[in-house]
């Protein structure tokens, strides 16, 4: 009980301190009253203000914007309503602070009630243990007095009767009873005193902890009052400061009021003014919708007058510029023809899923829009520009390529030597275009289709045998296609005439009549050319491949005898062997392609260069190209290339190589035409046994069989005259 009356206490006075530290000083609604006077005189002064404010409003006739007076005024309406704020929180935290004044008060009071409660508590208990102790004493001083007329009634009795000795035992065992009690009472006396001494002890403990504990509640109670005192002290120098900054924001609101007055007055005569001329703008406002809609129906009809005679002006310079440019590239072939240049066409082959995917298949060549000659090669990040003749893109059809070159097919059966092949890397797309499918053909079907075609439209004057023959070089071997044996080794040979041409004896040549011979001979050939596949084509030629067709004409009426030859040729695509992955006899066929394609590069270099010597013998292909590469030829080449631009580089070089081959000029081409006797039906059967004149062969180089040509005097004057004619123009 004692350590814990003790703990309430400590708790009573540490509840004490901090209250007494918490208490506001006495002077709080001395300064309370005078805040509250000051806020009321700022209230009232506030409201003169805003009264004389809404006074000029009335007295203003048009709003003012943007006014810096009206612009001040409402700075300091904002500046007073921040100060009524500022007043109403102090008065807010006046009333918090008298009303935890006031919960500190009672709780004071409380607490003080609690400490005299205990200490009537503890002075109860002093007094029930002081009687305690007496009573244990008197009982201690009876006690004492009883058992010595006890010890004197026994030894008075020892001599008694039999009745007295039991009296005397029953004394005697009272006697012993008594003394247990006074044993007894003796032990519980001596832990009374002990416990009177504990408590005597802990009394002067806790008299002395509650000296301590007053004098520190002394010392607390001059620390608080010193505190609040400073406390005070800095409350009223924060509110003799709050008043004096309130005073001087006062008078200077007082001053910007006045300006602002004195302002407003000088403001409206121009504020009459600004009203006039707002309402005159406002009535040209009104009326510019109208002046507007008017000046926007002018310009628009100007405008599109002047757009109408750009259109008209650019349609006739883009009707200009086209005629021109199709004069330019008219000009230009003739040009190419008179020279003997050899033409050149490029084709883009369409990107395939066979071309895989990602950055490396994305579309590298691009086409100009009005330019058909001319295409750009984006190559490491440089766009490269190159002109040929004639550029087809991905999505020009069999049919729009061989539009382009009928005129030369056509020019065959008139008795010209024309000769078409196709160059490009491997699976760019040469066999496609010179072969194509059974549904969508190719040159070499086209172009025989298309001689039959000029055949049968003739047939009424001239008689035309037309005959096939096929060949491939396969690693610098050349081998007949359509021949019985086509693994049998050819030789190529001049003409034993002394004409220079050359033959390739052996060579099979078969008679065509109609498609379905052409038909026969496509897919025989076919059949024997060497194909395999790679890692770039899936069906890749291993070889060059030769179509060569002769026409021979005879018009009826004059006896003129022409002859003309048509080879077509499909030159294996060239390869880089780390990407194609050949190996073994694909290698070795890669070899000997791309040393035949080297060679040929080496021919147009030479003849570029007007060299004195041209390296044809250095080669199969170039040996049997000589003729045409030589002159006296209608030379096309048509150059394939992918837009890959995984194939950037092969595409780079072969149009390179284009650009070259376009500069070479053969010279100008002439017609082999003749005035002979026809030859009989047997004559134009021709034998595998028999030599055939290879390439463009001059019909001179046939043997007549016993025929012999008339001389000048044996013609009739009519096909003198022809002849002179065909002579003049040449």
């Amino acid at each position: 009980q004692v350590e814990t009356l003790k703990a309430k206490l400590l708790e009573q006075a540490q509840e004490i301190g901090r209250l007494r530290s918490e208490l506001g000083g006495t002077d709080a609604e001395k300064h309370r009253d005078l805040l509250a006077a000051e806020n009321e005189r700022l209230r009232q002064e506030m409201k003169a203000c805003e009264r004389e404010l809404w006074e000029l409003r009335q007295q203003q006739q048009a709003p003012c914007r943007d006014c810096a007076h009206l612009q001040e005024n409402a700075r300091l309406q904002e500046w007073l309503s921040q100060l009524q704020r500022e007043a109403e929180e102090t008065r807010a935290k006046m009333a918090e602070l008298d009303l935890e004044v006031q919960q500190k008060t009672n709780r004071l009071a409380e607490v003080e009630l609690r400490l005299k409660d205990s200490l009537a508590e503890r002075a109860e208990e002093e007094e029930r243990l002081s009687r305690r102790l007496r009573d244990s004493q008197e009982t201690i001083a009876s006690l004492k007095s009883q058992p010595q007329q006890i010890k004197y009634i026994i030894k008075t009795v020892e001599v008694e009767s039999a009745k007295a000795k039991q009296a005397l035992c029953e004394s005697q065992s009272r006697n012993h009873y008594l003394q247990e009690q006074v044993g007894m009472q003796r032990q519980v006396l001596k832990e009374m005193e002990q416990q009177l001494q504990s408590s005597q002890k802990t009394s002067a403990q806790l008299r002395a902890q509650i000296m301590m504990y007053e004098a520190e509640l002394e010392q607390a109670h001059g620390q608080m009052l010193e505190e609040m005192q400073v406390m005070e002290e800095e409350k009223n120098h924060a509110i003799e400061e709050a008043f004096s900054r309130a005073q001087v924001e006062m008078k200077a609101v007082h001053e910007n009021l006045a300006g602002v007055r004195t302002n407003l007055l000088m403001l409206q005569p121009a504020l009459r003014t600004l009203t006039h001329d707002y309402n005159n703008l406002k009535r040209q406002v009104r009326d510019f919708p109208l002046l507007l809609q008017e000046t926007l129906r002018s310009a628009r009809a100007e405008i599109g007058q002047a757009i109408e005679e750009v259109h008209s002006t650019n349609r006739e310079l883009l009707r200009k510029y086209r005629r021109e440019l199709q004069l330019r590239k008219k000009c230009h072939n003739e040009l190419v023809r008179l020279k003997g240049n050899i033409r050149v066409f490029g084709r883009v082959r369409p990107i395939t899923k066979e071309d895989g995917e990602g950055p490396e298949v994305a579309n590298a060549v691009t086409f100009d829009a009005d330019d058909d000659a001319v295409l750009h090669l984006l190559h490491k990040g440089k766009q490269v520009s190159f002109e040929l003749d004639k550029v087809f893109p991905p999505q020009a059809s069999q049919e729009e390529v061989f539009q382009e070159v009928q005129a030369l097919v056509t020019s065959c059966i008139d008795g010209y030597n024309v000769c078409i092949f196709a160059y490009g890397q491997t699976g760019a797309g040469k066999t496609y275009t010179m072969e194509g499918t059974a549904a969508n053909p190719g040159i070499n079907q086209r172009a025989l289709q298309l001689l039959f075609a000029e055949v049968r439209g003739k047939a009424a004057d001239w008689d035309y045998a037309i005959s096939v023959s096929a060949a491939e070089i396969y690693n610098e071997a050349l081998r007949d296609l359509l021949g019985k044996e086509p693994q049998e080794k050819l030789e190529i040979k001049l003409c034993p005439d002394g004409s220079g041409q050359l033959y390739v004896p052996g060579l099979t040549e078969f008679r065509v009549q109609s498609v379905e011979d052409i038909n026969k001979v496509f897919e025989f050939g076919h059949v024997n050319r060497a194909t395999e596949c790679t890692n770039l084509n899936e069906h890749s030629s291993r070889s060059h491949a030769l179509l060569i067709v002769t026409v021979r004409g005879l018009d009826r009426s004059t006896g003129l005898r022409t002859t003309g030859k048509l080879n077509l040729v499909d030159l294996a695509g060239s390869e880089r062997v780390g990407r194609s992955g050949a190996e073994g006899s694909r290698l070795r066929e890669a070899q000997h392609i791309n040393k035949s394609l080297s060679a040929l590069g080496d021919v147009i270099y030479a003849l570029r260069s007007r060299q004195g010597h041209v390296p044809f013998r250095n080669s199969k292909l170039t040996y049997l190209l000589q003729d045409s590469l030589s002159g006296d030829s209608k030379t096309l080449m048509m150059v394939q290339v992918s837009p890959a631009e995984k194939n950037t580089s092969e595409t780079l070089c072969s149009l390179k190589f284009a650009e070259r081959v376009r500069s070479v000029e053969l010279g100008p081409v002439s017609r082999k035409a003749e005035l002979a006797s026809w030859p009989s039906q047997e004559q134009l059967e021709v034998t595998k046994g028999l030599p055939v004149p290879f390439l463009f062969l001059s019909p001179r180089a046939l043997p007549s069989r016993g025929h012999t040509s008339p001389g000048p005097g044996q013609l009739s004057g009519r096909a003198a005259s022809i002849r002179r004619k065909l002579q003049t123009s040449g």
